[in-house]
C-alpha cells in the first residue's frame, strides 16, 4: 500500500520558481512514486499557480484565515497531486512569492506563511477529506510553523521531516505576533518557536520535527558548526543523531540534452557535435566572440554565491583570453557591477539581469565551464545540470558542491575520474587559481573531453536520493 506523505512548500516547479527549492519540491514526488510513496504537495495559491493549474475541487474552506476567507483546492498537474491554498487576501497580488515588485519583502509574510502551516496541520488531521498523511515533509522556513501547530495539536499527529534548503533564510518575526498567529502561549519558549526573542519559523521546524535533513551530506556537517549553522548550530548539534544529508538530484527528463526542446541543437554523451551550435547561439545571444573559452554563470547575485569574488576576477578572465556570460538577479550593487562589466568589455563579458528558463538551458548546453564560487552552498543544482550537459563545473569546495564534483587534480586525472575543478579556501586567490587551471585543461583538448565524458556519465538523477527519502519515511511511519 502506498505511503501517503504531505509536502508543504512555498514554491514548486513548474508552477512557481525562484530557486532550487522549487526544482526539488517539483521533482521529488515523481521520484518517490516508484518507491511506494505518494506525495501530495500543499502550496500557496499565488496568481501564477492558480492560472497554471486551472479549476480543481474545493476540499476545505476556512471562514477566517488570518484576515480573510480561504479555500483548499485539490488538483493535479502532469500526474502530480497538489493542494492549493486559495487565500486572495494573502496571495492575490503582483510581485513574487516573498516580495513585491520593488524587491522588498511583503510586510505580512508572517501571516502568509503561518497560514500555510496552519492549513497544513488541518489537512494532516483530515480537513481535506484525503488519506491522513503518515509523514508531513516541511520544506524550509516558509513551512516551518506547521511543525508547531502539529506539535501543539492534541489530536494524534503524523511524523514530521524538516528539510533545510538554505539555513541562512530562517523566517524570524516579532514575538508580538505570536497570539495573532494562533500560537499557544506555551509555544513561545526556548523549547518551541521562541528564537532570539521572536517567532522562529525555521527554528519551529528544526525543534519539533522527528528528523531533519539537508540537501547534501557535507552541508549536514557544516550546519552543526557556528560558521555554518547561522545561530541554529547549537540546536542542531544537540540533536545531531536526527540530522542527515540527502543529496539533491535533478529531473533528468527536464534536463536531458538529447531531448531538450529549448535547445537549438540536441546532443548526447556519444555525440557532442550539437554543442558547437549551442555554443554559437549562446555567443550570439550574449554578443560574445564565439571562438574563446566561455565561462557561464546561472545564479542569484549575492555575496553568498561568491559573485563579488568573480567580479573581482573579471580582469583575469580577460587576460586568459576567455569570455564570461552571466544570467542572474539579486543584490542591486552586484547587478550594477556586472552590467558595467558588460558595457566596458563588449564581446567578452555579457550579462542577462533576471532569470529565463530557456536561456538557462542554453547556458548549460553552450558554455564550456559553469562557475559556482559560493561561500556556502547547501547542495546546488547548477553544477548537476552542468555535468548532465557537458559543461565542466568550476566550484568552491563547500556543501553539495564538494559532494558532487570530483576535482581534476593530479590524482583525479591519473585515475580518470575527474569531472570538474574545485577550489578552497573560498577567496579570490583560490578562485583565480581555479580559473587558470580550467583554462589549461580547456587547452588540452583530450583532458577536457575526458572531463566532459566523466561528467555526463555521472548519476545526477533522484534515483538514489529518492530511495533514501522513502526508506526514512517508512522507518518513521513504522
Amino acid at each position: 500500500m502506498p505511503l501517503p506523505v504531505l509536502a508543504v512548500a512555498s514554491e514548486a516547479y513548474p508552477l512557481i520558481k525562484t530557486g532550487g527549492l522549487a526544482d526539488v519540491v517539483g521533482a521529488l514526488p515523481a521520484a518517490l512514486r516508484p518507491h511506494g510513496v505518494e506525495v501530495t504537495t500543499l502550496i500557496p495559491g499565488y496568481p501564477k499557480v492558480l492560472g497554471a493549474l486551472g479549476p480543481g475541487e474545493t476540499v476545505a474552506r476556512f471562514a477566517d484565515l488570518f484576515g480573510g476567507p480561504a479555500a483548499v483546492i485539490a488538483t493535479e498537474l502532469d500526474g502530480a497531486d497538489f493542494l492549493v491554498l486559495d487565500a486572495p487576501h494573502l496571495y492575490a497580488r503582483g510581485g513574487g512569492p516573498y516580495g513585491g515588485p520593488d524587491g522588498r519583502d511583503w510586510t505580512d509574510n508572517a501571516q502568509r506563511f503561518a497560514a500555510l502551516g496552519f492549513v497544513a496541520n488541518e489537512i494532516a488531521h483530515g480537513a481535506a477529506g484525503m488519506p491522513l498523511p503518515a509523514v508531513v515533509h516541511l520544506h524550509d522556513w516558509q513551512a516551518g510553523l506547521a511543525a508547531a501547530y502539529i506539535a501543539h495539536d492534541p489530536r494524534p499527529r503524523p511524523k514530521m521531516v524538516a528539510t533545510i534548503h538554505n539555513i541562512a533564510f530562517q523566517g524570524w518575526f516579532p514575538a508580538s505576533l505570536a497570539a495573532e498567529l494562533r500560537l499557544p502561549p506555551e509555544a513561545m519558549s526556548v523549547d518551541g518557536v521562541e528564537y532570539y526573542g521572536g517567532v522562529g519559523f525555521l527554528k519551529s521546524a528544526l525543534y519539533h520535527a522527528d528528523r531533519v535533513t539537508t540537501v547534501s551530506p557535507t552541508y549536514a556537517c557544516e550546519i552543526l558548526e557556528p560558521d555554518g549553522g547561522v545561530g541554529l548550530d547549537g540546536l542542531l548539534a544537540g540533536r545531531a543523531a536526527t540530522v542527515s544529508g540527502i543529496l539533491n538530484g535533478i529531473d533528468t527528463q527536464v534536463w536531458n540534452p538529447a531531448t531538450d526542446p529549448r535547445l537549438p541543437a540536441r546532443f548526447s554523451a556519444e555525440n557532442l557535435s550539437g554543442r558547437a551550435e549551442n555554443r554559437r547561439a549562446l555567443a550570439e545571444r550574449f554578443g560574445l566572440e564565439s571562438d574563446r573559452l566561455t565561462f557561464g554563470v546561472v545564479s542569484r547575485l549575492s555575496v553568498q554565491k561568491g559573485l563579488d569574488l568573480l567580479a573581482g576576477a573579471a580582469p583575469l578572465i580577460l587576460e586568459l583570453g576567455a569570455n564570461l556570460a552571466l544570467i542572474g538577479a539579486g543584490d542591486l550593487w552586484l547587478e550594477d557591477r556586472y552590467a558595467a562589466l558588460s558595457l566596458e568589455n563588449p564581446g567578452r563579458i555579457g550579462t542577462f539581469i533576471g532569470y529565463d528558463e530557456d536561456l538557462a538551458h542554453l547556458m548549460q548546453a553552450g558554455a564550456d565551464a559553469i562557475l559556482v564560487p559560493s561561500r556556502f552552498e547547501p547542495c546546488g543544482l547548477t553544477q548537476l545540470c552542468a555535468l548532465r550537459y557537458g559543461a565542466v563545473p568550476v566550484v568552491a569546495r563547500v556543501g553539495g558542491l564538494a559532494d558532487t564534483v570530483i576535482d581534476a587534480n593530479p590524482a583525479g586525472l591519473a585515475a580518470g575520474v575527474a569531472t570538474g575543478v574545485q577550489f578552497s579556501p573560498v577567496g579570490q586567490p583560490a578562485l583565480e587559481s581555479a580559473l587558470r587551471r580550467t583554462a589549461a585543461l580547456w587547452a588540452a583538448k583530450d583532458e577536457w573531453a575526458k572531463l566532459q565524458a566523466n561528467g555526463m556519465a555521472s548519476d545526477v538523477s533522484w534515483n538514489a536520493s529518492a530511495r533514501a527519502y522513502a526508506d526514512m519515511f517508512r522507518r518513521l511511519a513504522g
